[in-house]
């Protein structure tokens, strides 16, 4: 019986695997450039380490190392890290019902969810169920993996040679790019897509770029939510 369940763990984590490998990609060139920028900074490859294991926040990361640099008081460090990451409440809001039986996870789960794990929850077809869960667990843990090798590979590198990194964190955007068109292809109704698109856009021309993530997630949650019968429907006939 054991070793049942010991195979059928292998598989899903393998099947974790294979819906990881394009955040891989990102995250390792990525956390590698981080750990780079870290390293320049005066902060050893331990700093890489802790950072994303207990941080992991991709951007805010990168912020931090200025805020470190710079003795950045705790409340101007919180209301940054605020507005950086405000984006997270809403993926947070999206995953109630997902991770509401996940039982001691839980907390895990939360912290884990980074835009591109949420993104492959998304796109998960696995149904409903225990092994469900455990794909959940397995996907959020490969990806953390991924980011804290790559942020302790670029450190560590970043102290023999000197590595420029400028240019690397463009892979994060064509990740994004990635996993959205991989999401179009898998939907038989855009409408959220399209949507998501349209509203980020528009906001982006009334708020300007610096100022234009919180309304728009704000605005794509109000949306979705007056025509969550509609998306749930065009979902459930996929």
């Amino acid at each position: 019986m054991g070793g049942v369940r010991l195979n059928e763990k292998r598989h899903l984590l393998r099947e974790a695997f294979v819906h990881t490998i394009p955040v891989m990609t990102g995250y390792l060139f990525l956390g590698f450039a981080f750990g780079v920028f870290l390293e320049s900074k005066g902060y050893g490859w331990p700093w890489a380490l802790l950072m994303s294991v207990f941080i992991y926040a991709g951007s805010m990361q990168f912020v931090t190392v200025d805020l470190l640099a710079g003795a950045a008081s705790l409340i101007g460090a919180a209301i940054m890290t605020l507005m950086v990451n405000a984006r997270h409440l809403f993926y947070g809001i999206a995953m109630l019902d997902e991770f509401r039986d996940v039982g001691r996870k839980k907390p895990y789960m939360i912290f884990s969810l980074t835009d591109e794990t949420f993104s492959l929850f998304c796109a998960l077809k696995e149904p409903p169920g225990p092994d469900r869960k455990r794909l959940l667990l397995f996907i959020a843990l490969l990806d953390q993996l991924y980011w804290v090798l790559g942020s302790v590979v670029g450190s560590v590198f970043g102290s023999i040679w000197h590595i420029p990194s400028e240019g690397i964190d463009f892979v994060m955007t064509a990740l994004f790019t990635v996993i959205y068109l991989d999401r179009w292809k898998a939907e038989a109704d855009h409408t959220a897509s399209i949507l998501g698109v349209v509203i980020s856009v528009l906001c982006l021309l009334v708020f300007g770029p610096s100022g234009f993530v919180i309304p728009a997630m704000l605005s794509i949650t109000a949306v979705f939510l007056l025509l969550r019968g509609r998306l749930e429907k065009g979902r459930d006939a996929q």
